[in-house]
């Protein structure tokens, strides 16, 4: 008689002890308090280098922890001692590195620096006075010194070396940018530019995965260490574009760069962020048009300190753009720009009068003169009657002088216009008071009379 066992009920088989969930590449090795220190490199054969300097990578894919200061001190010094030996043995490049030999290089340092980052803090806090440091740093920095060093080394050939960095090393790089250590991410910057500059086959990949970061960064999370590194490696890169510039580099700054201005923490990365957009425009003159809309697409409404970040990114983008690509942005620009004028915040309606002091705006300006002054001259009439900041009447004074000087008739026509204005202004407050009297008089005289309301 056959035995049945129902499907749903069979038990599935216990995983053997030495099943593992993840692969032993993906996980350090604790350290074993039983290491030895290995003879160094130049005091073997040289037949026999290879050998231990895998021996020697070996022994650095253990992991050490620096929770605690005073555990497994003799240990950690050597490992800090072999991994400094290695970095002599790859910068002296006696020994050619074989494919075997670079796959475990590339394993050991994917052991150290690739993990779990801490929690994040708060980063609308960019000028912290004690920016966190890596406990494990001492091992780490050495650790990226010395894949910079094999990268950067003449004799590691981008053919071979692909294979071990290959996308998923470079992504699992990228995400350390969100390290909050500064000299972590800057030795990340240094390598990432590295790996961009000679590993032609992942360019392409890598500006993707820039894209998704920011992607991210603006529409999810608003929060990212590295964004600022991330930038400066873009700047590098936009300044190598071809001309003319292919579709993908301006959809790039339509739907990452641009969007950029979003976030409340743009101070932490808004002079990177100012590099890449100039070099865009700087690049192809007609983008100008573009940067500018996208300027005051996102402009701050309540937050002065962005509101002077956009206006002394926004002077830079008017002194590459051209006469063509300014005619046509020229209305809503300037309408934002008399908004400026007024503002209480003194520094907001300085840094908007400072577009005055560039030569090549004035010369836009006094070309489009007969649209630009009607838009801005209750702007510099207000600030001249009753401004609260007297630097902001001087400068005032000096770009109504300036205006005056450049057409006298259209400066006259538009005070005329202004005084017009003003009195029928003045006229409708005053109908409108006489017609409150008229109603408080009506009330009055009818006393205690009931009220009685006609629909």
């Amino acid at each position: 008689m056959l035995k049945i066992i129902k499907r749903g009920h069979r038990k599935s088989p216990k995983p053997e002890p030495t099943d593992l969930e993840f692969e032993p590449e993906s996980q350090p090795i604790t350290l074993s308090l039983s290491m030895e220190p290995l003879p160094l490199l130049r005091d073997v054969a040289v037949l026999d280098r290879p050998a231990l300097f895998l021996k020697k990578l070996q022994l650095s894919s253990f992991y050490c922890d620096f929770s605690n200061s005073l555990k497994w001190v003799l240990e950690k010094e050597l490992k800090r001692q072999t991994l400094m030996e290695l970095v002599d043995f790859i910068d002296s490049g006696s020994c050619k590195l074989t494919g075997p030999m670079q796959e475990e290089l590339i394993r050991m340092v994917s052991l150290n620096i690739f993990r779990c980052l801490p929690p994040a803090s708060d980063l609308l806090e960019p000028d912290e006075d004690e920016p966190y440091q890596e406990p494990s740093w001492p091992h780490l920095q050495i650790v990226y010194e010395l894949l910079l060093r094999y990268i950067a080394s003449p004799e590691t050939d981008a053919k071979v070396a692909k294979r071990y960095i290959d996308h998923i090393f470079v992504l699992r790089l990228m995400e350390l940018f969100d390290s909050e250590d500064p000299r972590e991410r800057e030795y990340l910057k240094t390598l990432l530019h590295r790996i961009y500059g000679k590993f032609m086959v992942h360019r392409p990949f890598i500006r993707k995965a820039m894209n998704n970061v920011f992607y991210r960064f603006i529409f999810e999370t608003q929060r990212h260490c590295g964004i600022g590194e991330l930038l400066e490696i873009l700047g590098s890169i936009i300044n190598g574009f071809a001309l003319p510039m292919k579709e993908e580099h301006k959809l790039f700054l339509v739907r990452a760069l641009i969007p950029l201005h979003k976030p409340k923490c743009i101070s932490a990365y808004h002079h990177q962020l100012a590099y890449c957009i100039i070099q865009f425009v700087d690049k192809d003159y007609k983008l100008a048009e573009l940067v500018v809309k996208g300027l005051l697409k996102y402009w701050p409404v309540t937050n002065c300190q962005k509101e002077v970040l956009f206006l002394a990114e926004l002077e830079e983008v008017l002194e590459a753009t051209q006469a063509a690509e300014f005619h046509r942005c020229m209305l809503p620009l300037f309408r934002q720009i008399g908004r400026c004028l007024n503002s209480p915040h003194f520094q907001v309606a300085e840094r908007a009068l400072y577009l005055w002091n560039s030569e090549h705006i004035v010369s836009l300006i006094a070309q489009n003169r007969n649209v630009i002054l009607p838009l801005i001259f209750e702007a510099l009439e207000k600030n001249t009657q009753g401004h609260w900041n007297q630097a902001i009447h001087g400068l005032t004074a000096n770009v109504r002088r300036m205006f005056q000087e450049m057409d006298p008739e259209l400066f006259e026509e538009c005070q005329e216009q202004y005084l017009e204005k003003e009195t029928r202004a003045r006229e409708m407050e005053e109908q409108r008071e006489l017609t409150w009297k008229r109603i408080e008089a009506v009330a009055a005289t009818a006393g205690g009379e009931d009220m009685v309301l006609v629909s």
